[in-house]
């Protein structure tokens, strides 16, 4: 388990060596290690001050890469997508902490602006996706196509980014993301798409924490969700997520993903 101390003064401690737990945040490489550390760092950073831990913000270089790393339990708390969390709830062993506030998770086929087609199109075609195991992306998208009867042919490119940029310059017809990340598309990529399928909604990602965590620790954690949900600097962090804020959890919220009995 990635957890150790560093020296550092919680915003309330007294002391100016008081050791500071370090905790590791591993978020789901849906999109760059650049821009995921742009959108998560200030939140992480607001956190830190509310709970007087040390969240440091961690990915991957692909989703496959961060799958390996969670199986192994190597972050004390992740971000993951819904069917990430069924498969590791139990072994390793997470726990859910919080999901974002009034919001479900949808997938979305995207084409280029000036597409005329039909879905039917799509049937023997390849197709953009993140990767195989991209809940919304890929799972829920690629099932709601076969249920139309469509032959699904998939290429996995990595990340929810590179299928819109791969879609925007024409080397496939559609791919496979979710609205969140869409919508955080720069504008140059974003104005050359068009959302043309959206599948039925489940509960979003989770924020989970390892199971080995201390209990003061997970304590902390889970007192800090309504405070977070005040601070100015956490506000703003949501924003760039395009979340409203985050709300408890517990592991019997993804209870409409098991029921999807998913196999891979």
């Amino acid at each position: 388990m990635a957890l150790w101390f560093t020296c550092g003064v919680a915003a309330n401690s007294k002391a100016e060596n008081t050791p500071k737990q370090t905790l590791v945040f591993g978020v789901v490489p849906q999109q760059s290690a650049a821009k995921l550390a742009q959108q998560w760092g200030p939140l992480l950073k607001a956190w830190s001050e509310v709970t007087g831990l040390d969240i440091r913000f961690a990915t991957a270089r692909d989703i496959p890469t961060f799958e390996q790393r969670l199986a192994a339990g190597e972050y004390d708390l992740a971000y993951m997508n819904p069917y990430h969390f069924t498969l590791v709830n139990q072994s390793p062993g997470y726990t859910a902490l919080a999901r974002a506030k009034d919001k479900r998770i949808t997938g979305i086929m995207v084409a280029k602006k000036d597409w005329q087609g039909r879905i039917e199109d799509f049937d023997n075609v390849f197709l953009a996706f993140p990767a195989p195991r991209a809940f919304a992306a890929s799972i829920l998208t690629q099932s709601e196509l076969r249920q139309k009867g469509l032959s699904i042919s998939p290429k996995y490119v990595g990340s929810h980014d590179s299928v819109y940029m791969a879609v925007a310059k024409g080397l496939y017809p559609a791919g496979g993301g979710v609205m969140r990340t869409f919508n955080s598309l720069d504008v140059s990529i974003k104005q050359q798409l068009t959302v043309i399928y959206r599948t039925n909604s489940y509960t979003p990602h989770a924020i989970a924490f390892a199971d080995d965590l201390d209990g003061s620790t997970v304590s902390a954690l889970q007192q800090s969700i309504n405070v977070l949900n005040q601070h100015a600097d956490a506000k703003a962090a949501f924003a760039k997520l395009s979340i409203k804020g985050l709300e408890p959890a517990k592991d019997s919220d993804w209870d409409d993903v098991v029921a999807l009995d998913i196999q891979l």
